[in-house]
């Protein structure tokens, strides 16, 4: 079973204080309609409560492979996922789009697959088991914005 994380509770916290985003943007302050899911705590940010909007490059620098793209977090406090063996609750689609990357945050070519979401923990572990992928990243399968990276438990 892999591990879920998503953007580390300093990040979200320093967004949440003014940081800017990927593109040197401080993020939009909008209202959730229920659907907007958070990156920090993978759940569903309730309807009506605020959430900021930035660009996320979930990669440690500018390279042909390192995707941006907007994102959703909670403008208040929430408890970042570091490592659970769960299927997060932002996971409500029918399908995601799994991608394996390299130790050097490169896409490993041939990995990239839309699958059912009974399905990620099981498509996840086989890449995992792979020597030469060191993360997967959870992505929509109609928008292509990051959700969740899984690591090897």
């Amino acid at each position: 079973m892999p591990l879920f994380s998503g953007i580390t509770q300093d990040h979200a916290d320093a967004l949440r204080a003014g940081a800017s985003d990927a593109y040197g943007n401080t993020p939009d302050r909008q209202t959730s309609d229920g659907t907007a899911p958070c990156r920090c705590c993978l759940a569903l940010i309730d309807e009506g409560r605020d959430m900021l909007v930035f660009a996320h490059r979930p990669f440690i620098a500018p390279q042909p492979y390192a995707e941006t793209g907007p994102v959703f977090l909670c403008a208040d406090h929430c408890d970042a996922v570091a490592a659970s063996p769960d299927i997060p609750p932002v996971v409500v689609s029918p399908n995601y789009l799994l991608k394996g990357y390299s130790a050097d945050e490169r896409l490993l070519y041939g990995t990239g697959r839309v699958v059912p979401k009974d399905q990620i923990a099981s498509y996840a572990d086989r890449l995992l088991d792979r020597s030469d992928i060191a993360f997967v990243d959870l992505r929509s399968a109609t928008n292509n914005c990051w959700q969740a990276r899984m690591h090897k438990a």
